[in-house]
């Protein structure tokens, strides 16, 4: 096609989009196109849809080794769809290889894409990211950012084996380091082990945060049907990329923005989902901090009546046995959404245009029943998740039951209080550490101010304890704990102990009792007892900060708000007026 023939773009659109600011709009398109044509373009390249493709590729992220032939993929789409794709990096947050926690940087990275989204000439992008924190950090960023988008992940990793045992990052892991701990596992096992944990690209194999986070952008209807649980590997997640790439082009066209499709049943119908795979509980915060971008909200009785009225429907681990490449075999999410039936809200629209009734309409209706139950015959009766709510937390808690000891539900016991994350790490092996298997481990001051909120809830079975063959006892903190992880742990209390919450004020010999029957967690001390610890709390020293720590201390909310910083949420659902 000559220049000459090539059609008009339409006012504001494509590479005429957004214009940078030099007091002269003809000079900045002049401007921009003179730069754009010094790499190499047509006329007939800039007069197509812009599709921005936001990538998150790092050496210092595992989840992403592959992500450049996935971005190829989505380039494929774009083209073949008659867009103009356009791939811009923004940070990238590795789980294990970020200090102090991924957690401290998801809201910088959903500020990087939100301003880069919003600042470059696109008509839509398409959010390829995979890493726990990287999925919530790209839709929080979207959507705030408010031009059409879908979310492309970068899929769970394959299983590896060792003696003959099937193996999968990253519960087998915890499993492993626990048999070390007690000494069941030797030193040179564990090493063998090590390389045999996570042996493909991708993110964990298991129904950890990466793969909860990936379903739950399924359910929201931002991500193709079925794209969830596709491992890295395999070839259908290059044809989601493809599709991905193509449906982007006609989001740019029609407009349709993220808050056109997820709307509050569709949060509605991902609470679902998350509570029928026995999903993460740090889904609950990300889930809470994309909501409220959008401007919704749930409650923590809305959120208690989904899970009592939500069975865990998919044996997978760290709830059951199996892994995510099985789960994508069984027929994945949709299998979920046609199980749960009119449990749903099935006229939800996606961003593909359908609504979910007409893509279960199309769909294959097998299942395996050994991986997705069926609702007659669930994994568990009730949801994988409940809040807490008691005077120990009054702002709310969760606990994963679904990955808990039944038999610890309904307890009472002893406070064994650990200070801080350093004092953890000093005393949780001592050989003198005063603990019985009844007795509630208490970890304080590692909330989103005080520690940015680390995977540290997953306390350790103290050694003397775990040499004597404990397995499992109540722990307690205001930190997160690793969605691969498992246990009678109960996290995110709020207000967290360096805000003055309750927890702060919790000692050695206390007595709390944990009813999940009841959705309680309250500390047994009088009220009077209380007040006079409160009057006595100072809060701990801050190190001096600068830059993005000073920012995030100063701004993170609690964890029943999602840890988001307050001036991104809109002053309707709690942030600044």
């Amino acid at each position: 096609m000559s220049p000459s023939e090539v059609p008009p773009r339409p006012p504001g659109t494509g590479f005429d989009r957004d214009l940078t600011h030099y007091g002269d709009v003809g000079f900045a398109s002049y401007l921009r196109r003179t730069f754009t044509k010094s790499m190499g373009y047509t006329e007939d390249s800039l007069s197509r849809p812009t599709i921005g493709i936001v990538t998150s590729e790092s050496g210092f992220n595992n989840c992403h080794r592959q992500m450049p032939e996935l971005v190829e993929a989505v380039k494929r789409g774009v083209m073949l769809a008659g867009g103009l794709p356009i791939a811009f990096p923004t940070i990238s947050l590795g789980e294990a290889f970020l200090y102090p926690t991924s957690m401290k940087f998801r809201n910088l990275m959903a500020m990087d894409v939100e301003e880069m989204v919003r600042a470059q000439p696109v008509d839509s992008v398409v959010l390829v990211g995979g890493c726990d924190k990287t999925v919530p950090a790209q839709l929080m960023g979207a959507f705030s950012a408010a031009k059409p988008a879908i979310q492309l992940v970068t899929g769970p990793m394959m299983t590896g084996s060792y003696q003959g045992e099937r193996l999968g990052a990253c519960t087998d892991c915890r499993r492993f380091w626990g048999r070390y701990r007690s000494g069941e596992v030797t030193q040179p096992q564990i090493n063998a082990v090590e390389g045999r944990l996570a042996t493909t690209a991708g993110t964990c194999a298991v129904m950890g945060t990466a793969s909860t986070m990936a379903c739950i952008a399924e359910a929201l209807g931002i991500s193709i049907p079925g794209s969830a649980a596709i491992p890295n590997v395999h070839a259908d997640r290059l044809r989601a990329g493809e599709h991905s790439g193509a449906l982007a082009v006609d989001l740019a066209r029609t407009g349709v923005a993220p808050s056109e499709i997820v709307t509050k049943d569709s949060v509605v119908n991902a609470l679902r989902v998350l509570l029928a795979i026995g999903g993460s509980t740090n889904a609950v915060i990300h889930l809470t901090a994309m909501s409220r971008r959008l401007g919704l909200s749930f409650s923590d009785e809305e959120f208690n009546s989904l899970s009592d009225s939500t069975p865990v429907l998919v044996d997978l681990k760290p709830s059951g046995e199996h892994y995510m490449e099985d789960f994508h075999n069984a027929g994945g999410v949709p299998a979920v959404f046609r199980e749960l039936g009119d449990l749903m809200n099935l006229d939800c629209t996606l961003v593909t245009g359908q609504t979910w009734r007409q893509v279960l309409d199309d769909w294959d209706d097998w299942r395996d029943e050994s991986v997705v139950h069926s609702l007659a015959q669930p994994v568990s009766p009730v949801g994988g998740i409940v809040a807490l709510s008691g005077n120990l937390a009054p702002r709310g808690a969760i606990l994963k039951r679904s990955a808990a000891s039944e038999e610890l539900f309904e307890s009472e016991g002893r406070a064994v209080v650990f200070e801080s994350l350093d004092d953890l790490a000093n005393r949780i092996d001592s050989p003198d550490l005063d603990v019985e298997p009844d007795d509630f481990l208490v970890l304080k001051n590692a909330g989103p101010v005080a520690a940015a909120m680390p995977e540290a809830g997953y306390i350790p079975i103290p050694k003397v304890l775990a040499e004597r063959g404990v397995k499992d006892m109540v722990r307690m903190s205001d930190a997160r704990m690793s969605g691969t992880a498992y246990g009678t742990i109960v996290l995110h209390i709020a207000p967290e102990a360096a805000a003055g919450g309750p927890l702060a004020l919790v000692r050695n010999g206390d007595r709390i009792r944990l009813s999940v029957r009841s959705k309680s967690l309250d500390l047994l001390v009088a009220d009077d007892e209380l007040d006079r610890r409160r009057r006595a709390w100072t809060p701990s020293e801050q190190e001096p900060d600068r830059g993005y720590s000073l920012l995030y201390r100063e701004h993170v909310t609690q964890a029943d708000q999602g840890c988001d910083f307050d001036f991104c949420i809109p002053s309707d659902v709690g942030g600044p007026a």
